[in-house]
C-alpha cells in the first residue's frame, strides 16, 4: 500500500493518509515518553508524509496532546487532519482507575457523556492542544453509556458538525457490536474500530465492516498489533493491555511463519491486513520514537502478496 496516500472519510469532504499516526504512546502508554521524544516522533511522522493524528484526552490523562498539539499547530492547517475524543473529562485529583499510564499526572478521567460533557471535552482538548478545531471527533468508548450517548453526545456532534466545529462524527471502540449499533442511528461519519479486525481477532468482520461498507460509513482500524503480540510475539507480550494467554503468543508465532514464508514481515502483515476489507480506509499505528514511525512506514509500504492472506485462511489462521 502506499501509506500517504490520501483517501475520504465516509461521505465527507475529510482525507487522510493511508496510514495514521496513534498519539497514545506519546502519552506514556505502559512506557515514559517525555516531551522531547514526543516532539521528535510527531515531526519525524509529518517528515515522512503522514498527515492524520489521532489523540484523545485520556492518553496519558491530557499528556499527549499537549505534546503533539505545539507540533501540529506548526504545520500547514490544510493539509492536517486531526481527530480527538469526547466521552471523559479530565478533573483535579482521584485515583486513575487505569494502570497503563507511566507518567503520572495530577488530573483523573471522569466519563461524561451528557450533551455539555461532550462540548466541555471538545473544548478542552483544543485547549491542550493549542489548536482550533479537529476535523474527526470520536465518541470514545461509551460501553456503559450507549443510552445517554445515543440521546445526547450523539446529537451534540452533529450540532458541532452542523456548525462547521468539526467535519467528521465517529465513535471509537474496542468492539464491534455497540459500534454497529452506532452505526445503525444514521449519525455517523466514520468509526474507530480498536483491535477488532486484526490477525488475531476478525470479531468485526460480521458484524460492523458490511454494515460499514453498506452505509457508506468509513472504518479506521486502530490497534493493528494488539497492543504489541503482533510486533513481537514472544512469551510476556501483550494481547489488548494485558499479558497474552500463551495460546496467543503460540497463534502470533504461526502468523509470523507463514509470514516468513512469503518474504513477509509480520509487522507488515498486521498493519496492511485491515485495509484487504473496502469498508476499511485507514489504519492507525502507534509509536513512540521517530525509528518507530520510520518502521511503520516502512512496513505499510512493503509488498505484500495476495497468496499471504489466502494461505493464512487456508490454515486456518485468519477467517
Amino acid at each position: 500500500m502506499n501509506p500517504v496516500e490520501r483517501v475520504r472519510l465516509g461521505r465527507t469532504n475529510v482525507h487522510v493518509t493511508r496510514l495514521g499516526l496513534g498519539l497514545a504512546p506519546l502519552g506514556g502508554l505502559f512506557t515514559p515518553v517525555g516531551a522531547d521524544a514526543a516532539r521528535d516522533t510527531v515531526e519525524h511522522a509529518w517528515r515522512l508524509g503522514i498527515r492524520y493524528f489521532d489523540v484523545a484526552p485520556l492518553y496519558g490523562n491530557g499528556l499527549a496532546e499537549r505534546r503533539a498539539g505545539p507540533v501540529l499547530a506548526s504545520k500547514p492547517r490544510n493539509e492536517l487532519v486531526l481527530s480527538t475524543k469526547v466521552g471523559r473529562l479530565l478533573r483535579p485529583g482521584g485515583a486513575d482507575s487505569q494502570d497503563i499510564w507511566a507518567e503520572p499526572t495530577d488530573v483523573t478521567p471522569v466519563f461524561d457523556f451528557s450533551g455539555g460533557g461532550v462540548l466541555r471535552s471538545y473544548e478542552e482538548s483544543l485547549d491542550r492542544l493549542g489548536l482550533g478545531r479537529a476535523e474527526v471527533l470520536h465518541l470514545h468508548d461509551p460501553d456503559l453509556h450507549f443510552g445517554q450517548a445515543v440521546r445526547e453526545a450523539l446529537p451534540a456532534l452533529a450540532e458541532l458538525r452542523d456548525q462547521g466545529r468539526i467535519d467528521v462524527v465517529s465513535a471509537g471502540m474496542n468492539q464491534a457490536g455497540m459500534l454497529a449499533d452506532l452505526v445503525r442511528t444514521g449519525e455517523l461519519d466514520a468509526v474507530l474500530l480498536a483491535g477488532r479486525f486484526t490477525l488475531l481477532d476478525q470479531s468485526g468482520a460480521e458484524a460492523l465492516l458490511p454494515l460499514c461498507a453498506d452505509r457508506g460509513v468509513s472504518v479506521i482500524a486502530g490497534g493493528v498489533f494488539n497492543s504489541g503480540l503482533l510486533a513481537d510475539p514472544r512469551p510476556g507480550a501483550r494481547f489488548d493491555y494485558a499479558p497474552a494467554d500463551p495460546r496467543l503468543v503460540e497463534r502470533a508465532l504461526l502468523l509470523r511463519e507463514v509470514c516468513r514464508r512469503h518474504g513477509v514481515a509480520l509487522r507488515a502483515a498486521a498493519i496492511q491486513f485491515p485495509l484487504t476489507h473496502p469498508a476499511v480506509s485507514c489504519v492507525l499505528v502507534g509509536a513512540r520514537t521517530p525509528a518507530e514511525v520510520e518502521d511503520a512506514v516502512r512496513m505499510a509500504a512493503a509488498p505484500v502478496p495476495g497468496t499471504l492472506w489466502s494461505d493464512l485462511r487456508s490454515e486456518g489462521l485468519i477467517a
